[in-house]
Formats: C-alpha cells, structure tokens, sequence
C-alpha cells in the first residue's frame, strides 16, 4: 500500500478518464466539460464562484506589509494586492478529515 508521502496526485489525464468512465461520455466531452468550468470559474472569480460542495473561489485584498529580501536580509515594504484564494467547504474539510467524535 502506497504512503500517503509518496503517493502522487492525479494527473490531468487520469482525472478525465475516471469522470469519463464514471459519467459514461467520452474523454474529449468530460475533458471539455472540465475546461469550460475552469473558464466560468476564471471569469466569474471576481464575484465570488463556488464550486458546491466544494469550495469557493474569492478574491482577497491583502495590506501591504513589512517584508525581508531573502538573499540580502534587507527590510522593505511589499505593497498591497489583490489576490485569489481558495475557500474550502466545510462539506469536503469534513469528508477528508472526519470530526471526531
């Protein structure tokens, strides 16, 4: 039995043949499916896009912040940005990591 350490992710491949054989269409309409969600996913991020039972795509304003030059050791500032995160539903934390009871 694999390691979870050592135990590698799922390829893009892999993940197209199991949907396509657990969905019963072909590889080249599950592997559309999955970039035209992809897309709307991209597109519609700035709203707020949830993938049910899953999570939500959010975009976040970071403030900017007293950083360190890693190869100088040097302070400076890092200015603010928005950026894009990943919100996990308590739905998929609880299917990986059941509550304990």
């Amino acid at each position: 039995m694999a390691n979870a350490k050592t135990a590698k992710p799922m390829t893009k491949a892999q993940v197209i043949a199991y949907m396509s054989e657990k969905t019963e269409l072909t590889k080249k309409q599950t592997d559309l499916f999955i970039k035209e969600l992809m897309t709307l996913a991209y597109k519609e991020a700035k709203k707020s896009f949830v993938f049910p039972g899953l999570g939500k795509l959010v975009v976040v304003q970071r403030k900017k912040r007293t950083g360190r030059n890693p190869k100088t050791g040097e302070s400076m500032i890092i200015p603010a940005k928005k950026t894009l995160k990943f919100r996990i539903a308590k739905a998929a934390k609880d299917a990986v990591f059941p509550p304990k009871a």
